[in-house]
C-alpha cells in the first residue's frame, strides 16, 4: 500500500512573550491509502497543530520544519501558490466548529461549488451539479433547497455534513478531521461516522481522525497514535493499543474512559445508595413550557412545545441524569426548575414549596438553595474578577454577617476542597486551565451548601482525564452534602456514571423513566434504544460489531400535537406502548396505537 502522507521529524514551534513554546517535538507517521489514523491525546498534546502545519494553516507565530510529503511532494516550505494547488483538491480538512468554518455571508451550494471550480476546472454548470450530488451522497435532506440557504438556517449535524460534502466533493487523496463530532449528539454523531466510513470505502481516501473520543477511535480507526507534550508515547493496530497499550499514559488515559457497557469505575469513587424514604428536594408535577414561534410577519403564531408535560422528583443524596438530542429541551426544563423562565403550566416545588408561581422576595431567598454549573466556565465566569472573588460572590450577595476575612477562609476551604490550590485565589479565569475554570465553577456553585445543584453539560468539553476528575469531585462532594443533582448530558456513559435515575427526553416529552441499571439493560422505548445503540463503546472488537438502531421516518413536529401519541412514554402512559417491526438491518420501525388515532395522526 503506497503511502499518501509521511511525516518525518515534524516540529512546530511558537514565538511568544513568554519565549519559544515546541508545540510539537519531532512527530514522524505514515498513512497509506484508504486507511484510517487516529490521532489522541488531551488538550495541549500538539494533535491539531501537527496537522495545521501539515495544511500550511499554523498562525503568523508559528514555525515548522522537518517533512511532511504527500505523495513524495515536500509541503514544509511550499511557497503558498504552490500550497493553494494542494489544499482544497488533493487534500481538504474538515473542522471541529462548522459554523466558525463555513463563511456565514455565503451560500452552501457555493461554498462546496467554488473550490470545485477553482482546484478541478469545472464549468459553474457541473460544480452546482456536483455540489448537489454530494450534498445527497450525505443524506442531506431536500438538498436543491439546502444549496440556497445559509449556514446559520442548517442544524448542526447538518452544518458538519456540509463540511464533510465540500472537504469530499474535489475527491482528494488526504481527509484530515479535527475533532468531527465534538459538538454533536450521540445519535448525529453516529451517523456522521458511519457516513465518513461509508464514503472512504467508495473513495480510498487516506483519513487522519483527531480527537479525544477513544469511542470513535475504536469504531474507525485502522492505527492509532498516541500524543503528549508534542509528542507521540505510544503507536500501533488499533486492536493491540486499546488491548495492551505499552505506557502508563495510554493505560490512564483508557482507564478514564466511561464505559457505557459497564457499571464499575475501575476503583474510582462510586455513587452512595439513596434511602428510599429520603426527603424529595426538588419536584416538578407536568411542567410545560410553550413559546409563541411567529411564521412570517403577518402569520398566526404557533406554540413550540419546548418542554411538554415533565414530571420527575429527586431526593437528598440522589442524582437525576436528563439525556436527549439537542432540542429535546433539558436545558429548557432546567431553566424552569430555577424558575428562570415561567412555566406555561404545571409546578415545581422546593422541599416541598411551591417555587414556579413564588413572588420575588421568596425566589430571591431560595435561589441559594438552587444552584447551576455550566458548560463552559469561561463563559460564565466573569473575565474581570479573579476567582477567589467570583467564588465568593454567592456570600457577599446571601452571607451579609461574614466580613472580608471570614469570607476569604471560606473560599479558600470551597477551593481545597474542589483540588484547587488555594495559591491560585488572586488568578484571573484566563490564567487557568479548562479543568481548573471547571472547579471554580463547582465551588461557587457550592459556597453556599445548596440543596440542588444542576450539571448542564458541565462535562461535555473536558478532556477524557480531566472529565473523570470532575465526576469524581461531583460524586465526593454529593456524598459529604447530601446534595441532590440534575445532571444533564448527551454522553450517556457518563449519565450512567454518576446518576441513580436516568430521565430521557425527546420533542419536550419524557420518553423513559427508570433506574439506571434497569435502562442500560432493558430499555422500553424505541428512542432510548436507539440512543442507546449509537453510543461508541471504546474497545474495537465490541464496537465494530454492534447493531446501530433507528427509528426510520419523519420525527414530530414540536409543534405538533400528535407527537404526544406518536412518541407516548412507554414506561409512563399506560395504554400507549410502541410495538416495534424489523425493516431492514439494524432499523426498526416504532408503531403506537392510541385513541382516535385518525385525529392525532398516530
Amino acid at each position: 500500500m503506497a503511502d499518501v502522507l509521511t511525516l518525518n521529524d515534524l516540529r512546530v514551534d511558537f514565538e511568544t512573550h513568554d519565549g519559544e513554546v515546541a508545540a510539537v517535538r519531532g512527530v514522524s507517521l505514515a498513512i497509506g491509502r484508504g486507511e484510517t489514523l487516529g490521532v489522541v491525546g488531551e488538550s495541549g498534546s500538539g494533535k491539531s497543530q501537527t496537522f495545521m502545519a501539515v495544511m500550511g494553516l499554523l498562525a503568523q507565530n508559528g514555525r515548522a520544519s522537518g517533512s511532511a510529503q504527500l505523495h513524495g511532494q515536500e509541503l514544509i516550505g511550499l511557497k503558498p501558490r504552490d500550497l493553494n494547488k494542494v489544499r482544497g483538491s488533493k487534500m481538504t480538512m474538515i473542522f471541529q466548529d462548522p459554523l466558525t468554518a463555513l463563511t456565514p455571508h455565503v451560500r452552501i451550494g457555493e461554498q462546496i461549488a467554488e473550490p470545485l471550480r477553482l482546484h478541478l476546472g469545472l464549468s459553474a454548470a457541473e460544480a452546482r451539479a456536483r455540489a448537489l450530488e454530494w450534498l445527497k451522497k450525505v443524506r442531506i435532506p431536500d438538498a436543491e433547497r439546502r444549496m440556497r440557504q445559509y449556514p446559520h438556517e442548517l442544524s448542526g449535524g447538518m452544518r458538519q455534513r456540509v463540511m464533510i460534502a465540500a472537504a469530499m466533493a474535489p475527491g482528494p487523496e488526504l481527509l484530515i478531521a479535527d475533532e468531527p463530532t465534538t459538538a454533536l449528539d450521540v445519535t448525529v454523531q453516529a451517523e456522521i461516522l458511519d457516513l465518513m466510513a461509508e464514503l472512504q470505502r467508495e473513495t480510498g481516501t487516506a483519513m487522519v481522525l483527531i480527537t479525544h473520543d477513544m469511542g470513535v477511535i475504536a469504531r474507525l480507526a485502522d492505527k492509532v497514535c498516541v500524543m503528549k507534550d508534542g509528542a507521540y508515547v505510544e503507536a500501533g493496530p488499533v486492536a493491540e493499543v486499546f488491548h495492551s497499550p505499552r505506557t502508563d499514559y495510554t493505560r490512564a488515559l483508557l482507564a478514564a474512559i466511561p464505559r457505557l457497557d459497564r457499571a464499575d469505575r475501575g476503583g474510582r469513587p462510586q455513587i452512595a445508595p439513596v434511602a428510599a424514604d429520603a426527603p424529595i428536594v426538588v419536584e416538578g408535577r407536568d411542567v410545560k413550557l410553550h413559546f409563541p414561534i411567529a411564521e412570517g410577519l403577518f402569520g398566526k403564531p404557533r406554540l413550540l412545545r419546548a418542554v411538554d408535560g415533565v414530571s420527575f422528583h429527586v431526593r437528598r443524596g440522589e442524582t437525576l441524569g436528563i439525556v436527549g438530542e439537542s432540542g429535546s429541551g433539558k436545558s429548557t426544563l432546567a431553566r424552569a426548575v430555577l424558575n428562570l423562565l415561567p412555566a406555561t403550566a404545571g409546578a415545581v416545588t422546593l422541599m416541598g414549596r411551591d417555587i414556579t408561581h413564588a413572588d420575588r422576595e421568596f425566589m430571591r431567598a431560595a435561589r441559594k438553595d438552587l444552584q447551576i454549573v455550566f458548560q463552559d466556565p469561561l463563559a460564565s465566569l466573569d473575565p474581570r474578577m479573579t476567582v477567589g472573588t467570583s467564588i465568593a460572590e454567592p456570600l457577599t450577595a446571601f452571607r451579609p454577617d461574614l466580613n472580608a476575612a471570614a469570607r476569604e477562609a471560606e473560599v479558600r476551604a470551597m477551593m481545597a476542597k474542589v483540588e484547587l490550590d488555594p495559591a491560585l485565589i488572586n488568578r484571573y479565569p484566563h490564567e487557568l486551565s479548562g479543568g481548573q475554570n471547571q472547579r471554580v465553577g463547582i465551588a461557587r456553585a457550592m459556597i453556599l451548601k445548596p440543596k440542588l445543584v444542576i450539571c448542564d453539560e458541565a462535562v461535555s468539553a473536558l478532556d477524557v482525564s480531566i472529565r473523570a476528575q470532575i465526576i469524581d469531585l461531583l460524586i465526593q462532594l454529593q456524598a459529604e452534602m447530601g446534595l441532590a443533582m440534575l445532571f444533564i448530558s448527551h454522553d450517556l456513559a457518563v449519565v450512567r456514571e454518576i446518576s441513580h435515575r436516568v430521565l430521557v427526553l425527546y420533542m419536550g416529552r419524557v420518553m423513559e423513566q427508570a433506574d439506571r441499571d434497569d435502562i442500560w439493560r432493558a430499555p422500553q422505548h424505541p428512542y432510548t434504544r436507539a440512543l442507546l445503540s449509537a453510543a461508541p463503546i471504546p474497545d474495537p472488537a465490541i464496537e465494530r460489531t454492534r447493531v446501530r438502531l433507528k427509528v426510520v421516518g419523519e420525527p414530530p413536529s414540536p409543534m405538533d400535537p400528535a407527537a404526544a401519541f406518536r412518541f407516548a412514554p412507554s414506561r409512563l402512559a399506560s395504554g400507549i406502548a410502541p410495538v416495534l417491526r424489523e425493516v431492514g438491518a439494524g432499523h426498526l420501525v416504532a408503531e403506537f396505537d392510541a385513541p382516535d388515532s385518525r385525529e392525532n395522526g398516530a
